[in-house]
Order: C-alpha cells, then sequence, then structure tokens
C-alpha cells in the first residue's frame, strides 16, 4: 500500500468518525449540540469541547448528572452544570442546585423544569470551536454533503483498487508469457 493510500484512508476514517460524531450521532438521538466557552466546567471539560445534549426528562435527573438549562427561562443564553443536589420548593416542585466543576460557589437559582434542554450525552474535546464555525444551520446542510463526499471517497477508491489488480494481473499475465517457451502444435 502506498503513502498515499494510507493516507487518503486515514483521511476518509477521520472524516467518517467526525460526521459521526458531530452531526449523525446527535440527529438520531434527538440532541442539540453546545461548545464549552468558559472554563467553569474545567479541566475535564475545558473551553472548545463540543458537548451532545440529550433531551432528557426532569425527574430521571439526578445528583453528579450534567445538565444544559436556560440561564432564564424561555431565553436563548444556556450554561451547562453538574447537578450537586435535588429538591423542592415550598409550592412542592422539584428543583435542581447546580455548580461549575471549577467554581467554589454553587449557582446562584435553583434550576426548574422549563429551563432544561438537557443531559449531557457525550464531550468532544477541542472541537467545538471548529463546529461552532459551521454554525447550526450549516451543520444540518452538511449531512448530505458530507455524506455525498464519503461515498464518493470510497467509490473513487473501490475503482483504483479494481484497477490497480487488472494492471498487476495484466503484468504477471505479460511476464508469465515471456518466460515460457512458445508451444508447437504438432
Amino acid at each position: 500500500m502506498t503513502t498515499g493510500r494510507i493516507a487518503g484512508f486515514l483521511l476518509f476514517i477521520v472524516a467518517a468518525l467526525a460526521a459521526l460524531v458531530l452531526v449523525v450521532g446527535p440527529a438520531a438521538t434527538g440532541s442539540q449540540t453546545y461548545t464549552v466557552l468558559t472554563n467553569s466546567m474545567a479541566p475535564k471539560y475545558a473551553p472548545g469541547t463540543f458537548l451532545v445534549v440529550k433531551p432528557t426528562p426532569f425527574n430521571e435527573l439526578k445528583v453528579g448528572d450534567i445538565v444544559t438549562y436556560q440561564l432564564e427561562s424561555g431565553k436563548p443564553a444556556v450554561i451547562s452544570h453538574r447537578i450537586i443536589a435535588v429538591g423542592t420548593t415550598q409550592a412542592g416542585e422539584r428543583v435542581l442546585t447546580t455548580k461549575g466543576d471549577n467554581n467554589a460557589l454553587a449557582d446562584p437559582s435553583p434550576v426548574h423544569a422549563p429551563q432544561l434542554r438537557g443531559k449531557l450525552l457525550y464531550a468532544v474535546p477541542y472541537v467545538g470551536f471548529a463546529a461552532n464555525l459551521l454554525g447550526q444551520t450549516n451543520r444540518g446542510a452538511l449531512v448530505p454533503v458530507l455524506a455525498a463526499g464519503l461515498i464518493g471517497f470510497g467509490l473513487l477508491n473501490l475503482v483504483q483498487g479494481v484497477r490497480g489488480r487488472a494492471k498487476r494481473r495484466s503484468k504477471a499475465v505479460s511476464a508469465a508469457r515471456r518466460q515460457s517457451p512458445d508451444s508447437v502444435d504438432a
């Protein structure tokens, strides 16, 4: 196998894994994606970490889960922190107390059910900023383009492999003919 073929194969694997992790996984699980922008969850979830957050029923969350929630219900700004306590209000409503792993104090306000976006499904370090460059809209449009590119790349490798085998077979037959004495019919 040539260096170019190995590099192409490795590039194919990286592109396929990136598509799976950044686009297909979140779409298949109905998840949303976010990027960590601050050090509040460092070192495990440092700035630039790509988070995949799956919608989860509020009553299934427990201490230790990492959740993404709106800072104010109905507003777009979100934060991802770990649940450190589960409690209830005087009215009997379930609420969550959260805290960033790298923060000294718990978040000042409890999290209510309408604020919840979901629970962390998985995180990928370092790729969040690159994902942000694509934006939410472009990332969704990227799926068919990436799929077509990967299929095209696979077909190109298949055709090159078949051609290479045919050339080698042809050379082997030619070499065998040159080495064997001609037979004469009597």
